[in-house]
């Protein structure tokens, strides 16, 4: 029997706990007749589950007949690629002709005698989109991992002149936290401060008790001790029933591969991408027991009001959390442990 967990990022495992709430909440306004808005940020750490809820929400409209979703890579011309995307699509191209949108010239579809070519891609897409809304289609663009580069953000600041013309044309974006408040802060984008953030918290641990009981057949006791090891991130639980099944462990034998994974995959990423002060904070965190606020200024000899600068840009990246007030505690499992062992 195929191993029910996985250790792909982006795809969505067999066993996957689904954030209903969330994802019905865009697929709400998406869909209605006047949408509540037309773009949404789906942001969190690393091995949240950011590309899966997305996927999730881009398939579910694929399946409705008046949408067509098209996912883009950052890396490349977004608007070229849009462009190039929705004249190519089959079900789309004769609804283009009888329009008579000539895109031979982008080399982007059929010459139509008669008809001058279109030299520009922003008049392109907004032939096509214009074509589309009059039929009742709605045009949803997904782009994972986004960040604040060029070309996103002459796509984004397109899109939105697109939305002010009352095209129906909607984006869906993923991306790490830093990353989406760069987006934010950028003068060209304010309107993203507008566009609703989905934050993907820790997934419930008696949902993530109940698979692995369900799996592993273990008692309510053991798969809740199972559970709460992974704190509710998504890639731990994952991982964590990936190696018990394949490896038949128990999932206490489980637990020093489980570490390495979590590190090779995740936590190294993470940890390189704090900054000196980042790391000192984090280490003083681990060294000091509880997680008292008070007790780890004291440790890493830090005033209030700075220790709450580094306290908030840690909860911004999705880092740290804040259980009670006064306290502190890291949001991924273990990761105080792989802290400790990088502390050098």
């Amino acid at each position: 029997m195929q191993n029910p967990f996985s250790l792909s990022f982006g795809k969505e495992p067999l066993s996957y706990i689904s954030r209903g709430l969330q994802t019905e909440e865009v697929m709400d306004s998406f869909t209605s007749q006047n949408p509540a808005y037309q773009v949404c940020m789906i942001t969190g750490v690393r091995g949240s589950g950011k590309t899966v809820a997305m996927t999730t929400i881009a398939g579910m409209l694929r399946k409705r007949p008046d949408w067509v979703v098209v996912d883009l890579n950052p890396e490349r011309d977004l608007l070229k690629q849009a462009a190039a995307e929705l004249s190519n699509r089959k079900e789309l191209m004769q609804m283009f002709r009888d329009a008579k949108i000539n895109l031979s010239f982008l080399g982007m579809g059929i010459e139509i005698d008669g008809e001058p070519p279109i030299t520009d891609v922003v008049v392109a897409m907004r032939r096509m989109l214009e074509k589309l809304t009059k039929a009742g289609k709605r045009v949803l663009f997904t782009v994972d991992e986004a960040s604040s580069t060029q070309t996103f953000r002459v796509f984004a600041s397109q899109i939105q002149i697109f939305m002010r013309e009352d095209l129906n044309v909607f984006l869906l974006m993923t991306g790490l936290y830093e990353n989406i408040a760069d987006l934010q802060d950028n003068k060209t984008l304010t309107f993203l401060y507008r566009a609703p953030k989905l934050e993907l918290k820790p997934l419930n641990i008696g949902l993530i008790a109940n698979k692995y009981k369900d799996i592993f057949h273990l008692t309510d006791e053991e798969s809740l001790k199972m559970a709460k090891v992974t704190e509710g991130y998504p890639f731990a639980f994952q991982v964590l029933g990936y190696l018990c099944w394949a490896r038949q462990y128990s999932w206490q034998e489980a637990l020093p591969e489980f570490d390495a994974y979590l590190e090779e995959y995740v936590y190294e990423k993470i940890w390189s991408e704090l900054s000196v002060k980042d790391r000192e904070i984090v280490t003083a965190i681990s060294r000091s027991e509880g997680g008292k606020a008070e007790a780890i200024r004291d440790y890493a000899n830090l005033s209030s009001s700075m220790f709450n600068v580094y306290r908030k840009r840690l909860m911004r990246r999705g880092i740290l959390c804040a259980p009670a007030y006064g306290y502190v505690a890291f949001t991924l499992p273990r990761f105080k442990e792989f802290v400790l062992r990088n502390d050098v």
